[in-house]
């Protein structure tokens, strides 16, 4: 009766392992488009604005000083340093501005140059058109991350035979503000936070089946919120609070037919600011 028992849990074990190896059939998956959170909906769900504004965002930087703690690297950043490309990106998803190419300045600069010696050497005349202006230029950046802000588990064992879980929370804070060009200053300012959320959980079996025959079985499974989703959603989140401020405060309009109090910007001014 042991030797069936112990079949059983060997051909039980081997197939765990199988599906451990392909777990959700992982392998060798296409490339996909990054999936986004409940805030980015918010965010390509806004009301149009009455006109769109030209913005500009030279740097978006981590300002944090984290680095990833041993032993994984003490040479990687904790958090991403694309958060600028992130915020370009929500900030022409959002459908309020329009961002104009900033970090990559030199470059275009560099082919505009291109194409004027070409049409020099041609004999054309130059018809390249200026370099558009912006109306509000937007600075800040990521400048907390916290770990373990937040820790716990548990787990209960009889006989050898036992079960556990565990969770670790962190957080990452984005500043976002927006300074008018002509004067310096600062129009609106917002900080978002996102907590990140990691579980771990793990059972096994460690016992004795008979007196010379130790059985030890083992499994478990954890899952990290990666960090640049929480930037992103953090991002997503500091670009619509300030279109709601700047329509608060008159920075911009909505159209003469829409409702502000209707709209999800209303819902995101009117949210209650957590307490610690």
């Amino acid at each position: 009766m042991r030797i069936v028992i112990v079949a059983m849990l060997a051909l039980w074990l081997s197939g765990c392992a199988g599906t451990i190896a392909t777990s959700e059939n992982l392998e060798g998956a296409p490339a996909t488009l990054t999936p986004r959170g409940a805030t980015y909906q918010d965010l390509v769900s806004l009301p149009p604005p009455a006109g769109r504004i030209f913005v500009s965002v030279y740097d978006f930087r981590d300002q944090t000083g984290q680095y990833r703690p041993a032993p994984a690297s003490t040479f990687s950043t904790a958090v991403t340093q694309g958060a600028a490309a992130m915020l370009t990106g929500a900030l022409a998803d959002s459908g309020w501005f329009i961002p104009l190419e900033r970090v990559g300045l030199q470059n275009l600069l560099t082919e505009r140059r291109i194409i004027r010696a070409e049409f020099e050497r041609f004999g054309q005349p130059d018809t390249l058109p200026s370099l558009r202006a912006a109306s509000v230029m937007l600075e800040g950046g990521i400048i907390a991350y916290e770990s373990n802000i937040r820790t716990g588990g548990a787990g209960a064992e009889y006989f050898g035979i036992g079960a556990s879980g565990e969770y670790q929370v962190d957080q990452v804070t984005v500043n976002l503000r927006a300074v008018e060009i002509s004067s310096g200053e600062v129009l609106a300012n917002v900080t978002t936070t996102k907590t990140i959320y990691s579980k771990e959980l793990r059972a096994g079996v460690y016992r004795f089946i008979d007196f010379s025959r130790l059985l030890e079985l083992e499994a478990g499974v954890t899952t990290n919120e990666p960090v640049q989703m929480a930037v992103m959603s953090a991002v997503d989140a500091s670009v619509i609070h300030l279109i709601a401020k700047g329509v608060e405060n008159r920075l911009w309009n909505l159209p003469n037919d829409v409702n502000f109090n209707e709209t999800i910007l209303a819902d995101y001014l009117n949210a209650p600011i957590p307490q610690l």
